[in-house]
């Protein structure tokens, strides 16, 4: 067993959600713009907790916008296999961006990644 942030002893075993991790990619639209793309990464097993939520009013209507942690094994400062700010994990249909990124404990074993889904009411 571990310690896995402030909720108290976790094993490796709560890393129970395949999560795909994607960068944005910024291409030429032709017409002086761009389309934001996004690249898949890696994969992460990860444990994916729900924090609060709220509802808030959009370009289209309604959104709901909830806050996850999303812990997933380390990497190396700088290696591509380490979330980053600005990128997002995929779950089937599920997208959370990742808004934050810090190491649980000195050794980095594992990363907390604060992330946002947003899901159109």
């Amino acid at each position: 067993m571990s310690a896995l942030g402030g909720g108290g002893p976790k094993s490796v075993a709560t890393l129970n959600r395949r999560l795909v991790l994607e960068a944005p990619q910024d291409v030429p639209d032709g017409a002086g713009g761009y389309t934001r793309l996004w690249s898949v990464v890696g994969t992460h097993w990860a444990r994916v907790e729900p924090h609060s939520g709220r509802q808030a009013n959009g370009e289209a209507g309604a959104i709901s916008s909830a806050g996850f942690t999303v812990t997933v094994r380390g990497a190396p400062v700088g290696h591509s296999s380490r979330p980053v700010a600005g990128q997002r994990f995929r779950m089937a249909s599920r997208v959370f961006a990742i808004e934050a990124v810090t190491e649980v404990e000195p050794r980095a074993m594992y990363l907390d990644c604060r992330c946002t889904e947003e899901v159109s009411a």
